[in-house]
């Protein structure tokens, strides 16, 4: 996945929700191999230690056993939470 399919992947996600929050963007997951090639393209930053890296306000998880992919908020349940409303694209 680039930056732009992810990019574009949040903004489809959150334009079918409409109003129900369940189905918006609520966990970016990626495997560890493209962590250089889609995650620092996209500047995700991480304000605070609790806070975990984010994109987009997204949190993300990064790990070997991941799929690089995007989970709705009921999908992806707790482990996106606390969750926030999309940030616009920089």
């Amino acid at each position: 996945m680039t930056p732009d399919q992810l990019n574009h992947a949040l903004d489809a996600m959150a334009a079918a929700a409409g109003d129900d929050p369940n189905l918006a963007p609520g966990l970016i997951t990626v495997e560890s191999g493209h962590w250089v090639d889609v995650l620092s393209a996209v500047r995700a930053t991480c304000a605070a230690l609790n806070d975990g890296l984010r994109h987009r306000e997204i949190v993300i998880h990064v790990g070997s056993q991941q799929e690089t992919k995007v989970l709705t908020r009921a999908e992806a349940g707790e482990l996106g939470a606390p969750y926030r409303d999309l940030e616009a694209r920089a």
